[in-house]
């Protein structure tokens, strides 16, 4: 408004609670187009894919899974963090930093905890583990755009005092690689071998322990494997083993194993292929019995000679349609993937046993000459919430099928 020269400056008659907020954090895409927010968790910047996840609950357990290093995650429920956070339900093995997502994009602020449960609250706990937050963000529009636009590359950057650079960040996003070709998971797998003896939690008792040393010899290749499926293992009567990623198949073979189970674990299943084929592939040839679970699921496919393919938003959530075509049953299920395993390119020895009902991609696979089979959503997640559990029965029924086979026979 323009004044008389002289005239004396009237103050301001805008309530102060009615100034423009100003942003404090920012999701950069890789198109140059930015989005403001309000910082919460780790103050700085983090790159990655960013996805989406359709769960209401659980968002502890996915900031967690090492499935989503290298991502963003974006949650469509709105109200995240009004149950806080607690030293439980960590999914990670590793309890370092890196081992979750580089990201969280949020739509409501975060209010306080109201569980019993709670030991701390989500802004606390995401300092803690490193990880750049962003609240006040229309995730329903951001969904949109990554469903029909597929998966963008992005910066997420927080700032309490709102100062940044925003055309370097803009030129950061734009020069980051693609998802496809990246072998994510030595950030994310064990230093060493390890023995795994907690089995599944319960009100008031907590998470149970078993004694190893009578069940079934199981070795987990940890690929970036979730603390739930171990405990569904033990749960189950075996003896868990977690082994790094990288271990070869006659370490494996020299602790005798009855079943082997490939894990879980973030990036493009084709480059960690490169290392994990061949040794999926000779345990296969084999015949010791396998048990595989979303990247091992793929690296299964891989390993008989299929390939993989990269989905435009792919499948983040708990509330996924899944037909186990062996039963006609179907099943609320928990996933986590950008890759696909595409069953035209498998061996007719590989027969297709689960499929999404979302969009019919492969979700499941046996094979007829050899005791394996392999699913791509998370049957230790229980949205259901126990609807896929039987798959580690099922497994444990195949290695103790493999126990008889080779059992001498006695003389009548």
């Amino acid at each position: 408004m323009l004044q008389d020269e002289g005239a004396q400056a009237q103050p301001s008659s805008t309530p102060a609670h009615w100034a423009e907020p100003v942003a404090t954090a920012l999701l950069v895409l890789a198109d140059g187009t930015i989005l403001e927010g309000f910082g919460i968790g780790q103050t700085g910047a983090a790159d990655g894919e960013v996805c989406f996840n359709t769960a209401m609950t659980g968002y502890q357990e996915i900031l967690t899974d090492p499935s989503y290093a290298g991502q963003i995650v974006t949650f469509t429920f709105p109200h995240i963090g009004n149950t806080g956070t607690n030293d439980e339900d960590l999914e990670s093995l590793d309890a370092a930093p890196a081992s979750g997502v580089r990201g969280a994009v949020i739509a409501s602020a975060v209010t306080n905890p109201s569980s019993w449960r709670s030991s701390s609250h989500l802004d606390a706990w995401l300092k803690a583990r490193g990880i750049v937050g962003i609240t006040g963000i229309d995730t329903r529009a951001l969904t949109a755009l990554i469903r029909d636009h597929g998966m963008p590359n992005a910066i997420i950057a927080n700032d309490p005092d709102g100062r940044f650079d925003r055309e370097a960040l803009k030129v950061r996003a734009a020069a980051l690689v693609p998802m496809e070709g990246l072998d994510l998971v030595p950030p994310v797998t064990s230093r060493e071998n390890s023995n795994w003896s907690q089995t599944t939690w319960a009100v008031k008792s907590g998470y149970g322990t078993r004694q190893i040393g009578e069940g079934l010899k199981v070795v987990a290749i940890d690929y970036g494997v979730k603390r739930n499926i171990l405990r569904l293992l033990a749960q189950a009567g075996c003896d868990v083993t977690v082994v790094p990623a990288t271990t070869s198949a006659e370490e494996i073979m020299a602790m005798k194993p009855d079943g082997v189970f490939l894990s879980n674990g973030p990036g493009d299943p084709a480059a960690t292929g490169e290392y994990a084929v061949p040794v999926i592939r000779e345990l296969l040839d084999r015949k010791v019995p396998t048990f595989g679970i979303c990247l091992g699921h793929q690296l299964m496919g891989l390993a008989l000679g299929g390939r993989t393919v990269k989905m435009a938003q792919g499948h983040h959530g708990a509330n996924h349609p899944v037909k186990d075509k062996t039963t006609g049953k179907v099943e609320i299920v928990s996933m986590n993937h950008g890759f696909a395993v595409d069953p035209a390119s498998l061996p007719v020895t590989a027969v297709e046993t689960h499929v999404s009902l979302f969009d019919g991609s492969n979700c499941g696979l046996t094979l007829t000459d050899r005791p394996a089979f392999s699913v791509q959503h998370h049957p230790e997640a229980s949205p259901g919430p126990r609807d896929s559990h039987y798959l580690f029965e099922r497994f444990v029924t195949l290695m103790r099928s493999g126990k008889a086979e080779m059992a001498p026979t006695t003389a009548a």
